[in-house]
């Protein structure tokens, strides 16, 4: 098996070192930066056949291990995986999505430990894309610039009434409350991620004006009463078969005359199936369970088809890119603190994940948009102005 594998492996003249488990060691180029440990002698064969998905797992389950720059050590596995690896195309396989399910991943994905997150992400712990308005800010400029990118788009104003889904430890509902006037009401369905956002509500004094509860999105009540939604980061988790519903829910809360902001991963193909030589199937396994992406022409139908009318669309995959960079960054420089948090596992799987998703979004295997919708006032018109100029006027 080796002795097929290594001139397999020359011929695509990357930086890499592999290292065997008995010892032995075979530089691939004259000046390799990453080296490849191999601890299971069956390795060999998967790397003969391999995918972003099986590599992936190898590390998490310490049957490999890595040296080197992480977003150096993607690349090369994708480069290795596209050479060798098997072309195949991916089916979908939609999952069922009840409140069971749904909590239970929640729970998995954001539970984890608050203090894990506190290390790597901004000082607000705004876990979705940054906005980069030059491309030179650091991570809290970028994620400030973001809240008030979404807080501009809705047009919010003193003593309007906000919805946020999926709001997270609460730094967009603060952010609105503090800077635009704003009464908030946001629902999450982490525990972890209520406590600590209701405990920092309470350090704002904000308590009047933000307040947070635990709650399903489709328990979310239809009496019309807030004059804006903003969903960010959320729509992934809610499955391709109940995107309808879920559409049906943000128009029900809001006004008519209202406007409601969708922030989410969307996909690169129509049917929703991964993309990435296994890079979707390890985040699937290891990082968002039953999590799943739809085309931006599938939730813009879904939000159309629920009575809402979609006025914008945009793209921030770039900005998604150098978000997703600078946590893998901050994360490596604090490795040691990480491992008194959470499980080597668990650890390992962040680190990949943070890094592979940088790449993925750099290369285009998926996108994030920003998409408004407004809910039509009975003569049909929209509160809105004619351009856009008031979202970029200081």
């Amino acid at each position: 098996m080796l002795a097929s594998l290594l001139p397999a492996l020359r011929e695509l003249d990357l930086p890499l070192r592999l290292q065997l488990w008995d010892g032995q060691v075979f530089d691939l180029t004259p000046a390799p930066h990453v080296t490849l440990i191999l601890k299971d002698p069956s390795l060999l064969g998967e790397l003969s056949r391999p995918s972003l998905d099986n590599l992936g797992a190898a590390y998490v389950e310490g049957r490999l291990d890595l040296s080197g720059p992480l977003d150096e050590v993607i690349r090369i596995g994708d480069r290795i995986s596209q050479a060798l690896g098997e072309d195949r195309p991916v089916e979908h396989q939609p999952w069922a999505h009840d409140r069971h399910t749904d909590a239970e991943a929640i729970s998995y994905h954001y539970d984890l430990s608050n203090d894990f997150y506190r290390l790597w992400l901004d000082p607000d712990m705004v876990y979705s894309c940054a906005y980069f308005e030059t491309g030179t800010e650091d991570l809290q400029q970028a994620q400030q610039a973001k809240l008030r990118h979404l807080c501009r788009k809705l047009r919010l104003k003193p003593g309007e009434r906000l919805l946020d889904v999926g709001c997270g430890w609460g730094g967009l509902a603060r952010f609105a409350a503090r800077e635009f006037g704003v009464e908030v009401f946001g629902i999450t369905l982490s525990q972890a991620q209520l406590e600590l956002g209701r405990q920092r509500v309470i350090d704002e004094g904000l308590q009047d004006r933000v307040r947070l509860e635990l709650l399903d999105y489709r328990d979310l009540p239809q009496d019309e009463s807030f004059d804006k939604v903003v969903s960010v980061g959320m729509f992934e988790h809610v499955g391709h078969a109940n995107l309808p519903l879920y559409c049906q829910r943000l128009f029900g809360a809001v006004r008519p005359g209202g406007l409601v902001l969708n922030h989410g991963i969307t996909a690169r193909h129509l049917d929703g199936r991964p993309v990435g030589h296994g890079a979707g199937e390890f985040i699937g396994r290891f990082v968002f369970p039953h999590g799943e992406l739809p085309h931006l022409v599938n939730i813009c139908a879904d939000i159309s088809e629920s009575g809402l009318e979609v006025v914008d669309v945009e793209s921030l995959r770039p900005h998604y890119a150098r978000t997703l960079e600078l946590w893998s960054q901050r994360l490596d420089e604090r490795l040691d603190e990480a491992r008194g948090l959470i499980p080597e596992r668990a650890l390992r799987i962040w680190r990949v994940y943070l890094a592979g998703c940088a790449y993925g979004f750099s290369r285009g295997w998926v996108n994030l948009h920003q998409i408004l919708a407004g809910k039509p006032r009975a003569d049909d018109s929209l509160e809105l102005p004619w351009s856009r100029a008031d979202i970029y006027r200081d």
